[in-house]
């Protein structure tokens, strides 16, 4: 068969694009590595890795994943690097539409499964998307990024789902090996944020961190205790004391080292059953967090509100590539 020469020249940009980033990122790692701590003390280990690749929607429990400045990564299943779109291609997210929540991925392959109580199963082959959708432009927390249109079936799939219509939300897959921008200048600019901390479309970085004993102690403030997956973390660290992930600076998880950006302050979505996708009707674990997990500093409280502490925003400073798994050890610096 005769080489396509239209596709052989995408193929080899496409190449030289890869390479390109990965020359960036090897030099920003290079830099950073400079940084990083000597010394450093355990203080657990890794119980649970979670991926969610839909935003706002189920979460994939693995064993293992490799770590990428985007993100937690398993082959073609990658942490939120999907999301739905209204039809001026706006993102949504189940704070409004809640039956997001009870979305469930399954990821085989390139072929990404979802499965819903009240629809038919869904298939769409993420690497048909790549090959064949050209990249538009879409926009998250006002950020404008670069997608693919995962096409109309699961449009109307997820048009009828929320809003029993066709034609009102799409699909959209993240076209960049880059990470996306995040907040205002004003916000990067305070808690130094680089060009390589915010993934695809989480709301901020690329990694999320509960420290289960602050779970724990959580529950023992509340009527009706919850799990962490109320908080949709990366990584669950099991071993510390509550609370002590606060004073923390630098996360290490085998030979992956993450800087703490900011505590992670908590929404809406806290209050959604993870089972059910049903909101407290008293808002909790919100109000109870509210009540003793504000943030204290005055600069922070600026872009933090009324919004309560729990678990970490963590990006990626050692070399990408490589994988964490269950159980391996947690130091802190």
């Amino acid at each position: 068969m005769t080489p396509n020469p239209s596709l052989t020249t995408v193929a080899v940009a496409s190449a030289a694009g890869l390479l390109g980033t990965a020359y960036v990122t090897y030099f920003l790692y290079q830099r950073q590595r400079r940084k990083l701590p000597d010394t450093w003390t355990r203080v657990g280990t890794l119980s649970d890795i979670i991926v969610y690749p839909i935003k706002s929607c189920g979460p994939i429990r693995l064993e293992t994943a490799e770590c990428t400045i985007l993100g937690l990564k398993d082959a073609w299943l990658q942490d939120r690097a999907l999301m739905v779109v209204d039809k001026d291609n706006n993102f949504v997210t189940a704070r409004i539409y809640s039956e997001l929540y009870m979305v469930q991925p399954i990821v085989h392959g390139s072929v990404l499964t979802l499965k819903h109580k009240d629809m038919e199963d869904i298939r769409v082959n993420l690497a048909e998307v790549v090959a064949l959708k050209k990249p538009e432009k879409a926009t998250v927390w006002g950020i404008t990024v670069p997608v693919r249109d995962c096409g109309w079936e699961v449009s109307e799939w997820f048009s009828r789902l929320l809003a029993q219509k066709t034609h009102e939300f799409k699909l959209m897959y993240y076209a960049s090996e880059n990470c996306r921008s995040v907040g205002t200048e004003k916000f990067r600019k305070y808690y130094k944020y680089t060009k390589n901390d915010c993934g695809a479309f989480p709301d901020d970085t690329s990694y999320n961190l509960v420290n289960d004993a602050s779970v724990q102690d959580l529950n023992q403030r509340l009527e009706k205790p919850i799990t962490y997956d109320s908080f949709r973390p990366n990584f669950v660290l099991k071993g510390a004391k509550p609370y002590e992930e606060d004073k923390w600076k630098f996360v290490k998880i085998g030979q992956h080292v993450f800087e703490i950006k900011q505590p992670c302050t908590r929404c809406v979505m806290t209050t959604m059953d993870p089972e059910t996708g049903v909101r407290h009707p008293d808002a909790e674990p919100l109000k109870t967090l509210r009540s003793y997990r504000l943030v204290e500093n005055p600069e922070e409280r600026h872009f933090a509100g009324t919004s309560p502490k729990m678990g970490l925003q963590m990006t990626l400073r050692s070399q990408p590539g490589g994988h964490v798994s269950l159980n391996d050890d947690v130091f802190v610096a």
